[in-house]
């Protein structure tokens, strides 16, 4: 095999995974429209609940350009991930899966491959929502569209990441309700998505420890400097270290001598 094979390979898993978004136009509106709702509907309740004290127009730039947008970027991100993560598993009931896997290209390669397709689907749907919300005068320093594009990279691949391991885990398609529910909504919760960890330090120590060293928080940090033209090295070291555990556990899972594949007794599925 050479980087022909390598280059083709890739090219036919990430364009599928396109092409499938592409033709899902439900699935498009439902990932939007889950963070437009806590865009315009929610946000005055979290006004109160901030405590922010500043006139407008600054009050409105504080609250949804610098502490909800970037969360709910990273709330489409995470969606996206499980939303991956439940593709695979219908792959693998459906026996698409076991086509891909028994090809001769290294397993961590296909299973890379998958999650890159599954990034840049989430990178679109995040992209489209800023689209909307810069429409509603909700908007960020131009070049700070530009500098998002790595942080959006990162944290796609470590919440991809995070599917893909859950994915391996997962036997039967009927359990993914469950265990999407069981994983989203404490990640989501106990994070800075919402709100801004010094004000979850007033209301709850634990909390706070929990919220700081939740990848998925550093994720959000990481996106909520780089929309500012700003770099945060602990959001980035943590969202990095996240993604290659998650990605290295993933792999584990998916070989089918090593890991939970073989418990499912679908060796290449």
């Amino acid at each position: 095999m050479n980087l022909l094979h390598y280059g083709l390979a890739m090219r036919g898993i990430v364009g599928r995974e396109l092409l499938r978004f592409l033709h899902q136009r439900e699935r498009f509106v439902s990932a939007l429209v889950r963070p437009l709702v806590w865009l315009f509907v929610f946000a005055a309740g979290f006004r109160a609940a901030l405590g922010i004290a500043i006139s407008p127009p600054y009050e409105t730039y504080i609250l949804y350009e610098v502490y909800i947008t970037p969360g709910l970027i990273g709330m489409i991100q995470l969606f996206n991930g499980m939303q991956s993560s439940l593709s695979m598993v219908y792959d693998r009931e459906m026996g698409s899966m076991r086509m891909l896997m028994v090809c001769p290209l290294p397993r961590w390669f296909l299973l890379i491959s998958k999650l890159i397709a599954g990034t840049a689907v989430s990178i679109l749907q995040a992209y489209a929502f800023l689209g909307i919300a810069w429409l509603y005068d909700i908007r960020a320093p131009l070049m700070g569209y530009v500098w998002i594009l790595p942080a959006l990279l990162l944290s796609g691949l470590m919440l991809g990441a995070l599917g893909l391991l859950l994915s391996s885990l997962i036997r039967q398609l009927e359990n993914f309700a469950g265990v999407m529910n069981f994983v989203i909504f404490p990640v989501f919760f106990m994070s800075t998505a919402l709100y801004p960890l010094w004000k979850i330090k007033e209301s709850s120590e634990w909390l706070y420890w929990l919220a700081q060293y939740n990848p998925f928080s550093q994720a959000v940090e990481l996106i909520r400097f780089a929309l500012y033209q700003q770099f945060n090295q602990f959001g980035f070291l943590t969202t990095a270290i996240a993604f290659v555990l998650f990605m290295s556990l993933a792999i584990l899972g998916y070989n089918p001598s090593r890991g939970m594949m073989v418990r499912k007794g679908g060796g290449g599925e």
